[in-house]
């Protein structure tokens, strides 16, 4: 990303975008904070599965839109380079990490048969490497017509059989 390309998309002047960040790394900073702001919300549909079939719905439609691949590489470029933009992203995870948390702890309290030894950490980290590893490579995207598929993926690997 260069100052260049950014005031080009926008259909702007250098001057411009120097003018509201100082910095390279500052509108970078602004542009992983305003990625991380597009949280994914949660879901309580009354079962595991349908929570994670709307979550995972929700990240598939933002992953296909037309700046969410370019967003998650920005993010992978800026978290390496700034660990100012580490932290934006440590802490757009951990938020995900208690969501999902919370979905396992009501799913359990619903009586449904949620392993005791499923990590949310993992859950959360699996679906973002694919993300961040399609987005590298340009592979596309899974679709939102592929949630039911991802859900059964995660299902079989935290229900008790």
């Amino acid at each position: 990303m260069t100052v260049d390309d950014v005031a080009e998309a926008a259909g702007v002047g250098k001057a411009t975008i120097y003018r509201r960040w100082a910095s390279k790394e500052q509108l970078a900073n602004d542009a992983m904070a305003e990625l991380f702001d597009i949280e994914i919300p949660d879901a309580d549909t009354g079962s595991i599965a349908g929570d994670l079939r709307q979550v995972y719905a929700d990240a598939l439609t933002f992953v296909n839109s037309e700046r969410g691949p370019a967003l998650i590489r920005l993010a992978v470029s800026e978290a390496n380079r700034d660990e100012r933009s580490a932290a934006i992203y440590r802490d757009l995870l951990q938020r995900r990490i208690a969501l999902t948390r919370d979905a396992l702890d009501r799913a359990r309290a619903r009586g449904e048969r949620i392993r005791s030894t499923v990590d949310p950490v993992l859950m959360v980290q699996w679906l973002a490497g694919v993300f961040v590893i399609r987005a590298l490579t340009g592979e596309p995207m899974p679709t939102p017509e592929e949630a039911d598929h991802l859900v059964e993926v995660t299902l079989r690997s935290i229900m008790e059989r």
